[in-house]
């Protein structure tokens, strides 16, 4: 019989590359004798074709590839609030820093009332709490989907919800927007009756537009008739003009079937801390409650939440600071002939600029020399190579942006 001792020390040397090569020898040859099978056969198949999403916010990735840390580069690839987080936020944490040594509430209670309470047509119930709002996109379909359902998909939209239903061996299936990228609903309905889920985000990302209200309706009502689940995602619609803002939470008690996303890494700027919530029948609330990961959100990301939500003057702040940013951005924009932009709603516009010459990747990569960082979308299904996505910043830093396109399009100033 081998003497195990003799794989992790050679008799010629104490080498620890040598020791390590015939250790993983030795692990070849007990595959082989057992027949072992590798843990990419061992995994579950709807896993096995599963690839990383892209998104915005590289600035880590960024850093390494050019002189600036990520500190000074201005990252317009991630449509955050350009204000950041509620000063008063920023407070609740380092007042509740001892807390990091206990459990945090699993349930997030007194977060789930606060959040009922500033909608006041719901209950606590009717509220869940998740370690961002991309976990309950993945709970949802997890809960949901049975191996092999389909789920009716917008193209573009956000990477996650085709993802996450991948994840949960379901199917999706994409459908085309208008060729000014809006929502058809009659595409929709025709299909529903195939489908388990509805994915629809509102203003939409990347192209910052609202769906019409009418639209949203006859989608789903279309879906209830058919016993279809429509998940519809409002991280965005706090950073609408507010004549235009049109939320779905107060038609839960109306549409059984119907699930609204909402999150406190866009308007109330805790992206890092990574937490966001549903809303939904209490029926729907309870299952996924029931199904989620136990203390999912930690105990600084609730009461950075909370401070949040009664911050009203720094929400109202941050509204207007985009409304007039956008604009201001928007008309800039329009000047710079080789670019087309598209109506923004939201905090940030999408820009096709084949006429510039340049793909999206090579624009990013050149205005990363000067420390921008901006979105490529040809990872986007239905947006080719040369649409890109800037966020709506303060007004220095978009005169920075601006400055940066002219430098690059060769247009003097």
């Amino acid at each position: 019989m081998d003497n195990p001792s003799k794989y992790l020390y050679c008799s010629q040397c104490n080498d620890k590359h040598h020791r390590n090569k015939t250790i993983d020898n030795r692990s070849k040859k007990l595959k082989g004798e057992l027949n072992v099978r590798s843990t990419w056969e061992l995994a579950r198949d709807s896993i096995k074709s599963l690839k990383p999403c892209v998104h915005g916010g590289e600035v880590w990735n960024a850093e390494k590839k050019v002189s600036y840390n990520r500190n000074e580069i201005v990252d317009f690839s991630s449509s955050i609030n350009p204000l950041g987080p509620s000063q008063k936020a920023l407070e609740a944490i380092g007042k509740n820093l001892g807390s990091i040594q206990i459990y945090p509430d699993s349930n997030s209670e007194w977060l789930r009332e606060a959040i009922a309470t500033s909608f006041g047509e719901i209950g606590s119930n009717n509220v869940i709490v998740g370690n961002g709002s991309t976990e309950l996109i993945y709970l949802f379909a997890e809960t949901f989907l049975e191996k092999g359902e389909m789920a009716l998909i917008p193209a573009p939209t956000f990477g996650e919800y085709e993802k996450a239903v991948k994840k949960a061996g379901g199917e999706p299936r994409h459908i085309k927007m208008t060729r000014n990228l809006g929502v058809e609903p009659n595409i929709f309905t025709r299909q529903i009756k195939d489908a388990k889920i509805v994915f629809l985000c509102n203003p939409n990302n990347p192209t910052s537009a609202l769906i019409p209200h009418d639209t949203l309706i006859k989608i789903i009502e279309d879906a209830l008739k058919h016993d279809v689940l429509l998940f519809l995602d409002e991280d965005f619609l706090e950073f609408v003009d507010e004549g235009k803002q049109v939320s779905l939470v107060d038609k839960i008690s109306e549409f059984p079937n119907l699930f609204v996303l909402r999150s406190f890494t866009k308007v109330f700027g805790l992206t890092g801390l990574r937490i966001g919530y549903g809303i939904a029948s209490e029926d729907t609330i309870e299952i996924l409650s029931n199904a989620k990961t136990p203390w999912n959100v930690n105990c600084l990301a609730q009461v950075a939440a909370l401070a949040s939500l009664a911050d009203k003057e720094h929400i109202k702040k941050s509204s207007q600071v985009v409304k007039t940013e956008r604009a201001f951005l928007t008309q800039e924009i329009a000047q710079l002939k080789c670019f087309s932009q598209y109506p923004a709603d939201a905090n940030f516009i999408l820009i096709n600029i084949k006429k510039s010459g340049f793909t999206a990747a090579q624009l990013k990569e050149k205005m990363l020399q000067q420390g921008i960082l901006i979105r490529d979308c040809s990872s986007f299904k239905g947006l080719d190579e040369h649409h890109i996505r800037v966020a709506v910043k303060s007004r220095q830093e978009n005169e920075r942006l601006l400055e940066a396109f002219r430098k690059n399009l060769g247009i003097k100033t």
